[in-house]
């Protein structure tokens, strides 16, 4: 059976995440990546965004407070992506996790993006990247995107960020 494609149009609205410390989470989210508070609902819950939307991130302690995270090995929440419209702004955003003192998990170049990984507090997967412009995706012979995972050059990338 053949279904038609959903429309190119769709997008992911938010994520919300189970987090054991409110207060703690807001650090990160909007003290560390600069996300702003929409809404907060007590100590039970918040609402953050970019730019004014109503939430890209919910945040909530309604099954959650002083709860650990799933033990590896798990099914769940493998990272939630954040995505960068340019590289100055990735570069920004790496500022902002190494002067908070937070350690990347990784960073790599994935030919059609560049990419960070590190750990919310709850030690949810967070991914911070952006997307190079599709005209210079890597192809492979019949046109399909080919990408790949090499190491990114962080001091490369820190550089960008002068072009703020």
């Amino acid at each position: 059976m053949t279904e038609k494609a959903v429309d190119p149009r769709v997008r992911i609205g938010h994520v919300h995440l189970k987090v054991a410390d409110l207060d703690r989470a807001l650090a990160f989210y909007h003290g560390v990546l600069g996300l702003e508070i929409m809404q907060r609902l007590g100590r039970q819950a918040a609402f953050l965004s970019a730019g004014g939307y109503h939430h890209h991130i919910g945040l909530n302690t309604w099954e959650s407070q002083g709860g650990s995270p799933p033990p590896p090995g798990t099914t769940g929440l493998y990272h939630v992506a954040i995505l960068y419209p340019t590289r100055a702004l990735l570069a920004d955003a790496l500022r902002r996790v190494l002067a908070a003192g937070i350690e990347l998990d990784g960073a790599s170049d994935h030919g059609v993006s560049e990419a960070l990984y590190l750990r919310d507090p709850d030690d949810n997967g967070v991914e911070l990247y952006w997307d190079r412009p599709k005209e210079q995706w890597p192809r492979n012979a019949d046109g399909g995107v080919a990408m790949f995972t090499r190491p990114l050059d962080l001091d490369a990338l820190l550089v960008e960020r002068a072009a703020v």
